[in-house]
């Protein structure tokens, strides 16, 4: 696993026009970044737009990370925007919740890892149990940091059927837990 202490050099340098530093950021994390979209969006050329997005905007405003948390974390939030902001230029179809969460099933997967490790103690197995069309919700809301509305047209789906989607998988993670 990378340094984070270099990631946070490398966007300190990249917010100084430093171009070496934001191909190795790019290096270091567009490989994941494009495999966590392509679990989002079955389609390959609106994840590499996505990506390549993401480091137009990392370039463009790297002077705003604050080097608070993760830098994986920050370039995933602007990644997955980005992937809503292409998939809002094209005609709405929607998305298969088995493909959203099926990255929680690939042991190859960062969310699987985190869920799976034990990291969360119960929840990882709970959250891993919900039916796909909850767990999809679930994902784009609180792993991915998507709004309601923004899952709503990730999902293909009314934004009132995510909320009570979202509310079911409170529920059953509620009693799961309990």
């Amino acid at each position: 696993m990378d340094d984070p202490g270099e990631d946070r050099a490398l966007v300190a340098r990249v917010a100084s026009g430093d171009r070496v530093a934001l191909e190795l950021l790019y290096r270091r994390h567009a490989e994941w970044l494009t495999a966590r979209l392509q679990s989002r969006c079955g389609d390959p050329d609106l994840t590499d737009i996505a990506v390549q997005d993401t480091f137009l905007a990392v370039w463009k405003s790297a002077k705003k990370y604050r080097s608070e948390g993760d830098v994986g974390a920050w370039l995933w939030g602007i990644a997955i925007r980005r992937l809503i902001d292409q998939l809002r230029k094209r005609k709405a179809a929607p998305v298969d919740p088995a493909t959203i969460v099926a990255d929680l099933t690939d042991h190859h997967s960062i969310d699987e890892a985190v869920l799976g490790s034990g990291a969360y103690g119960s929840v990882g197995p709970a959250v891993q149990a919900l039916p796909d069309d909850l767990r999809a919700v679930l994902v784009a809301t609180a792993i991915d940091g998507l709004s309601t509305k923004e899952a709503a047209h990730l999902l293909g789906v009314p934004q009132g059927t995510v909320k009570t989607r979202l509310m079911r998988a409170r529920h059953t993670l509620q009693e799961a837990l309990s």
